[in-house]
């Protein structure tokens, strides 16, 4: 049997949340949607969000750094596309700029060597332009900056 997301009192609604937001770090803009689900006036809305923020179940710069710590870490995301996903969820750039600084340059290196090099070993084709084309597509897409990328493709072209 389905449940009416909209018979909720307020008082579940803002355990629901509690649970939501403690689960996995989330941001204000997510939060904002999932109270979307929920049939409650704007002032209601906006009462469940303070008190998420009041009692620090949302927390702007704590949601950053542990995104752009775990996509970096986890999916080997590099700071163009962890910074476009986190500008994505309405983050400031003063957060985002904290946020990327929670990844060390030794590590972001080293995961964008091996990830590289991984790749390049990867790609069937010969040696050529289209070898090149698929290397460096696969590492914008990753968000890489393009200054390391044809760095890279020069070492290993060779």
């Amino acid at each position: 049997m389905k449940t009416n997301k909209s018979t909720f009192s307020l008082k579940e609604i803002y355990h629901k949340m509690e649970y939501f937001c403690a689960y996995q770090e989330r941001c204000y803009k997510e939060v904002e949607e999932k109270l979307y689900s929920f049939s409650l006036s704007i002032s209601e809305k906006e009462q469940v969000l303070t008190y998420l923020i009041e009692n620090n179940f949302i927390n702007e710069a704590r949601f950053a750094k542990s995104f752009a710590r775990g996509k970096h870490n986890y999916k080997n995301w590099g700071k163009n596309r962890i910074t476009q996903e986190l500008k994505f969820r309405d983050i400031s750039s003063r957060i985002i700029t904290e946020a990327l600084s929670e990844i060390p340059t030794e590590t972001y290196f080293d995961n964008f060597n091996s990830l590289a090099e991984k790749h390049w070993h990867s790609i069937k084709e010969q040696k050529g332009p289209k070898k090149n084309k698929k290397f460096v597509d696969f590492l914008l897409r990753k968000g890489y900056e393009s200054n390391l990328i044809f760095e890279k493709l020069k070492e290993l072209d060779n």
